[in-house]
């Protein structure tokens, strides 16, 4: 019944270190993928936790909008990826007049949540397309 997406751009991690968080929630429940990401030791777990927590709100606020009952519950991290963004190049000085360059990577990431239904729908629609 409801899928609501929650993104967050540029935000200061690699994306592979991202994307090592992101493979930890991938299908799971959204109340289990709060409590995986509040535990979870690395840095990228913070954002990644907010934004679950954002697309959970969106859900609410979608079902509300369309007068349908949400349980909160039954909410299921149907897709989630990371995506590379901008580079910002920073330079270091070094010895005899040389230069290092310093990659600070950013992220976009992605998480779209649904109902379960909705994620069945989807596997039977890809079915019948092959």
């Amino acid at each position: 019944m409801v899928e609501s997406i929650a993104r967050v751009r540029h935000i200061r991690v690699t994306p592979q270190k991202a994307r090592r968080v992101v493979d930890l929630i991938r299908g799971k429940q959204a109340t289990e993928a709060l409590a995986i990401l509040k535990f979870a030791p690395q840095s990228a777990s913070e954002p990644v936790y907010k934004l679950v927590a954002s697309a959970i709100a969106n859900a609410r606020v979608k079902a509300d909008a369309e007068n349908t009952f949400l349980d909160e519950q039954d909410l299921v991290i149907s897709k989630a990826f990371v995506d590379e963004g901008t580079t910002l190049k920073r330079f270091q000085p070094r010895a005899q007049g040389r230069a290092f360059r310093i990659n600070k990577r950013t992220s976009h990431i992605t998480v779209v949540l649904a109902t379960p239904d909705v994620v069945a729908a989807g596997k039977a629609a890809k079915k019948a397309s092959k």
